[in-house]
């Protein structure tokens, strides 16, 4: 396992690569470890499949066309307090990834990666962190690109939550219901590719950075507040996808799953060769 805790520690990741469903899925799940990167000086890149026009609980305040305008600006803001210069949106409908084309989705992701040769892509797991059928697609849109386009020595790692961090937080994820029965699925410390430890800046620059996309984040940390709202997002943990079996069962994510399950099956990844929004 690789531990992250500095600039310095980051170094061996090269350039990332991220590929996500939703506006701030990004910085929640990988805000700390974009920064380190960015702070060394290595080239970031990130991709979002849909600009979350239906991440809201009151739709009647936010129709779609202002929500996407919106998170498209917040998410900019996001991104510039990382540091990170270079975006993609995919532009597929919030909600919807599952009933897109697989071929299509894959096609343009392994054009990006084919431009962009990341050393390191990051992205969900097959299950998603929370089930959302969007990460869940996008997972399975990724890997697949990834078994096809990475380059040489190329690592594809999944998003994964600590079990360390089960027995802590437990109780406040039951309470805000971002999780289905089940979720998360809890990986042993030892099981961990790679564990993002934040310093008090770097948590500090990755609350700000979320706080940027106030609409799925000012009502959760008004709720918890600052101190325990950083504590919340502190850690970000990774799994390498070699080690991760098949797309559980939970929800259809279509061919491009299917595609995905197969490159795993081969040994395709790896290595080359309030709420958190209603979105979550």
């Amino acid at each position: 396992m690789t531990t992250i805790e500095s600039a310095t520690d980051v170094a061996g990741l090269g350039t990332v690569l991220g590929v996500w469903a939703h506006p701030d899925d990004e910085a929640y799940l990988s805000g700390g470890l974009m920064a380190l990167a960015r702070d060394r000086g290595s080239r970031v890149v990130c991709v979002t499949a849909t600009r979350g026009e239906h991440g809201t609980e009151h739709p009647e305040m936010w129709p779609p066309d202002r929500l996407a305008a919106v998170r498209t600006y917040e998410l900019a803001d996001c991104l510039a307090i990382l540091g990170v210069h270079e975006h993609h949106w995919l532009g597929h409908p919030d909600g919807q990834c599952a009933a897109v084309p697989g071929p299509r989705a894959v096609a343009r992701l392994r054009n990006i990666i084919e431009r962009v040769r990341p050393d390191t892509v990051l992205t969900f797991g097959p299950d998603g962190i929370t089930g959302h059928p969007d990460h869940r697609a996008v997972s399975a849109w990724t890997t697949a690109a990834f078994g096809q386009a990475a380059p040489d020595g190329a690592r594809l790692l999944y998003a994964a939550f600590a079990e360390r961090r089960g027995p802590r937080w437990a109780p406040l994820n039951e309470r805000l219901g971002i999780f289905p029965p089940g979720l998360p699925v809890l990986t042993p410390d030892r099981e961990l590719a790679v564990d993002v430890v934040l310093d008090a800046g770097t948590a500090d620059r990755k609350v700000r950075a979320l706080a940027a996309q106030r609409t799925q984040t000012a009502e959760l940390m008004a709720l918890l507040g600052r101190e325990r709202f950083t504590a919340w997002v502190g850690d970000e943990s990774f799994v390498d996808a070699e080690d991760v079996g098949d797309v559980p069962d939970t929800a259809d994510t279509g061919e491009a799953a299917r595609a995905a399950d197969a490159v795993r099956a081969a040994g395709g990844v790896g290595r080359g060769g309030g709420r958190v929004g209603s979105d979550c």
